[in-house]
């Protein structure tokens, strides 16, 4: 049986390496993911029926009992959710999966004292999945709006540093001292208290980085349990799950333009509740424009570039502009998205909204490869995407967003920017951009609005 079990995770981990390979593309991104469930389905259920362990009947109900609940509730979750709550959702459940570590280190902890190597595995997945969780549902509220402020204790770098090396060195004599079950949960408490004063203060111009940051932490601990048991599975799940979180987090690092070290000493995203210009210099004046003079503009277009934000999930108007781009390119416009890597608040955010549409890959362009084009584009169409447009990002070192890599948008002859008000973007600063001469503002709802630009070019 248990040869049986091990073929069952050989399988299960090569379904987890194929379907992550398999995410790294639109087109397969959904076949990769049920390939990676299936693996996982069929290795829970080898678990619970082939292990070597004796179960009795009463614990094969509460296993499968909390399996059908679980799995309810996944499945209801996923499928209610907006495009627009996905952030938050994911770090929920990336929040779950450190509580499961966290759990599993306390439960484990009476069976293996005294056996060093097993008790440094459940002391690690302890502390790592509880400053996940913690910080993960922080996270959460912050991102559903829940918390709105970013609370911030006096030398918060300097307390959040020495409370992190006082939980390490608890940790160790805990080990060195084989002490009782009572201290995992005195760690427990203060490493989720570590999680919540790690989040607490950051911004929210920096939970792109936050997320896979935790992400990673998630994978670790994950990671710890397969050592505990020797299972290698949990291994090679968590190894994938933390070093894919470890490369996010680098990327999203570069496209925030903070190193890693800001973000694992926390010394990142505390004044993003700042609203101004950063320098206080003259923005000058803002002009708005029609959706029929819009249409305009863009139906005399050779080159049109159009950059989704956070306002066209709200909007739910990646149909809409789907059908616009269809239009113009029946127009002999040529069509292509700029995507930033943490426009919509979270990597991939607006690959996924737009794929939703069936809008194709190829017309997606990264932000590196489509800055250099903007200067030959005649019109960019921004669609409730704020901060990774503002031009302070590269020419006002006041700004908190100063240095940040950002689409080039103001290179363009003309920008037409969608927005439902002037209200600041999700850093908290007024944007320069939309006082550019280039620049006119089309207001209101971003469905509402790409509506009506749709039926002013339907008659021209």
């Amino acid at each position: 049986m248990n040869t049986l079990l091990q073929i069952i995770y050989l399988f299960a981990s090569i379904t987890f390496i194929v379907g992550l390979k398999m995410l790294s593309h639109p087109l397969t991104a959904r076949k990769g993911n049920l390939f990676a469930a299936l693996g996982m389905t069929i290795a829970i259920f080898g678990t619970v029926l082939i292990h070597d362990l004796e179960i009795s009947s009463l614990k094969y109900v509460l296993i499968f009992s909390a399996l059908i609940i679980g799995t309810a509730l996944g499945w209801i979750s996923a499928k209610k959710v907006k495009m627009t709550q996905m952030p938050e959702m994911v770090s929920l459940f990336n929040g779950m999966g450190g509580a499961c570590a966290a759990l599993i280190s306390l439960i484990e902890y009476h069976h293996y004292i005294g056996v060093n190597t097993a008790v440094i595995s459940i002391l690690a997945g302890l502390i790592i999945g509880s400053i996940s969780f913690s910080g993960s549902m922080i996270a959460f509220f912050k991102l559903n709006g829940t918390i709105k402020k970013n609370y911030s204790l006096p030398l918060k770098n300097t307390v959040n540093n020495l409370f992190l090396i006082g939980i390490l060195i608890f940790a160790v004599y805990i080990q060195i001292n084989n002490l009782p079950e009572i201290y995992t949960y005195i760690l427990f408490v203060i490493s989720l208290i570590y999680g919540v004063l790690f989040v607490l203060p950051i911004g929210g111009a920096d939970m792109p980085v936050v997320i896979s940051l935790l992400n990673s932490f998630t994978g670790l601990a994950a990671a710890t349990g397969g050592f505990l048991y020797d299972n290698k599975l949990m291994l090679t799940g968590g190894i994938l799950v933390g070093s894919a979180g470890t490369l996010l987090t680098f990327v999203m690092c570069k496209a925030m333009n903070r190193s890693l070290s800001s973000v694992i000493f926390g010394s990142f995203g505390s004044s993003s509740s700042t609203v101004s210009g950063g320098s206080g210099k003259e923005l000058g004046n803002m002009k708005e424009i029609s959706a029929s003079d819009a249409a305009v503009l863009m139906n005399y277009s050779k080159k049109v570039v159009i950059v989704p934000g956070y306002g066209l999930a709200v909007a739910q108007a990646q149909h809409i502009i789907h059908e616009l781009e269809l239009l113009l390119e029946s127009k002999g416009v040529e069509v292509k998205y700029a995507i930033h890597p943490v426009a919509g608040r979270m990597p991939g955010h607006m690959n996924v909204l737009l794929a939703e549409s069936n809008v194709d890959y190829g017309k997606l362009s990264e932000m590196e490869e489509i800055n250099p084009d903007f200067v030959n584009t005649d019109v960019v169409l921004i669609v409730g995407a704020n901060d990774v447009v503002n031009p302070a990002a590269n020419n006002d070192p006041s700004s908190p967003i100063y240095g940040m890599p950002i689409l080039e948008v103001e290179k363009a002859k003309h920008i037409i920017v969608n927005k439902r008000s002037m209200n600041a973007g999700y850093a908290g600063i007024e944007n320069e951009l939309f006082y550019d001469p280039k620049t006119s503002m089309l207001f209101g709802d971003a469905k509402k609005a790409v509506t009506e630009l749709v039926a002013e070019l339907k008659q021209m």
